[in-house]
């Protein structure tokens, strides 16, 4: 039988329960990131595109795109 946690079973674990915490508030993180700097905030939802392929393509929108940059005054009202 062997031990009760393989390695493989702390693998197993990490994906099915930190794996989706992580992705949803890396997508809330980004929303008000992507609100902050005048885009739609829905774009964050490609951080949900498996493989990472979404969060890279979310980087380059970001790294590429013009910044309407929200005022402080404006940015407590989000």
């Amino acid at each position: 039988m062997g031990d009760l946690l393989q390695p493989w079973h702390l693998i197993l674990l990490f994906f099915v329960f930190m794996y989706p915490v992580t992705k949803i508030a890396g997508t809330i993180a980004l929303w008000f990131i992507c609100s902050r700097v005048g885009l739609h905030p829905a774009l964050s939802f490609l951080n949900l595109v498996p493989f990472g392929i979404g969060t890279v393509v979310l980087l380059f929108v970001l790294a590429f795109s013009r910044w309407k940059l929200v005022s402080e005054r404006e940015a407590d009202l989000l």
